[in-house]
């Protein structure tokens, strides 16, 4: 008689880990996640006062949706960005756990207190979170003695000071327009963007697409990352508008001839490598209109949102894509939200900057397309990648 085999209990299609929730394990997970849905949301509140159709209850005017656009959203991707990037630049632990609960409450404090009464605890509250992001960082990077990155403690400890600064202003405590720090705010965020543009996308690319040979020249390297600080210090000591328009010129130049070097065109069919090359394209529009806007032939809004909706817009969306997949054990390639999301994100762009510049009576059309399609591209990826963020890693691994 044959031995009858054993009956082996069926496996569970996803382990008792893996079920668990992984949102407080790392920095880039309740970041994205509070950023993406922030971002559409207050982008459409914005949209519905700018048009009209609601009372300016949330976002008193421009600078309060520039300040909740900078200092909300791109900063919660900032520190998501850089929480998880310094864990794996030093090999030490970042904030996971309650002091990463911590800083994101302290993130939302940030959101709420602009919308009371207490000018001051909003202002402090706003202030000290990239303070309390680099503090975060310094740990592990004085720890492990990693000079190279430590420029970012002190630009985020930078983007406190134009913070409390912006506030002050609007309160009328401070005698700069408020404007003026945002513009500052901008030129730390741009130079944040074409540091990192310049470390990942040609390895990026060069691992996406074998065979393109992205490079970079020490030269170009340096003139494009020193006439961006020039540009910064143009705009702290407000020197005439020409020079500035001169400056951005020539860091346009730079730029350009920066992003050449890594061959875009031969992306196309990687959209985790193209969607990097066009959202740093916009930064070489941005210095264009940049320079054309300090010469009064367009207005500094588009400039502004080039900036802001291309380059910002796509830059974080692709790198939150990417470091979302891979410190989650996922494959970094994309499925058709992805590509939607990138699609989107681009159209908010092209629309809100092209569509006022060709006709000026399509401008508030064209903000309110803009803003639904940029409102789209992040409810998308939160939809998206809503399960990814809160389950555990898929390769069992810490993060």
């Amino acid at each position: 008689m044959s031995e009858t085999p054993p009956i082996r209990p069926q496996q569970p299609a996803v382990s008792p880990a893996a079920a668990g929730c992984a949102l407080w394990n790392l920095g880039f997970r309740p970041f994205y996640l509070l950023a993406s849905l922030f971002s559409a949301v207050s982008v459409l509140i914005w949209a519905a006062q700018f048009s009209g159709y609601l009372p300016y209850a949330y976002l008193q005017g421009p600078a309060w949706h520039g300040h909740e656009m900078l200092f909300g959203y791109t900063i919660a991707v900032i520190a998501g960005f850089l929480l998880t990037a310094v864990r794996t630049w030093t090999n030490h632990s970042t904030p996971s756990g309650v002091p990463l609960m911590a800083l994101a409450a302290l993130w939302v404090c940030g959101r709420v207190l602009v919308l009371t009464p207490f000018a001051m605890t909003a202002a402090l509250a706003n202030a000290a979170f990239p303070v309390a992001v680099a503090v975060a960082i310094a740990i592990p990077l004085v720890r492990s003695r990693n000079v190279r990155n430590y420029f970012f403690i002190g630009l985020l400890a930078l983007l406190g000071v134009l913070i409390l600064a912006v506030h002050l202003a609007l309160q009328g405590r401070f005698e700069i327009s408020p404007l003026l720090g945002l513009q500052l705010a901008l030129d730390v965020v741009l130079f944040i963007m074409t540091v990192m543009g310049g470390r990942v996308i040609p390895m990026f690319t060069n691992n996406g697409v074998p065979g393109t040979n992205a490079t970079r020249n020490v030269w170009v390297e340096k003139l494009a990352l020193g006439a961006v600080i020039l540009l910064f210090a143009a705009d702290l000591l407000q020197l005439p508008q020409a020079a500035i328009a001169l400056i951005a010129l020539i860091c346009a130049l730079l730029h350009g001839a920066r992003l050449s070097l890594w061959k875009p065109w031969r992306t196309r069919a990687a959209p985790l490598v193209w969607i990097l090359h066009a959202a740093y394209a916009w930064i070489v529009v941005y210095l264009v209109l940049r320079g054309l806007s300090s010469l009064e032939l367009v207005s500094g809004s588009y400039a502004t949102h080039a900036l802001t909706v291309g380059a910002i817009g796509g830059l974080t969306l692709g790198m939150m894509t990417r470091t979302a997949r891979g410190h989650t054990g996922r494959p970094l390639k994309t499925d058709g939200f992805e590509l939607a999301v990138f699609l989107l994100i681009q159209g908010a762009a092209f629309i809100r900057v092209f569509g006022g510049i060709a006709s000026s009576e399509l401008h508030t059309v064209s903000v309110q397309v803009s803003a639904l399609l940029w409102a789209a591209a992040f409810i998308l990826y939160a939809i998206r990648y809503w399960p990814v963020l809160m389950r555990p890693r898929l390769d069992g691994k810490p993060g």
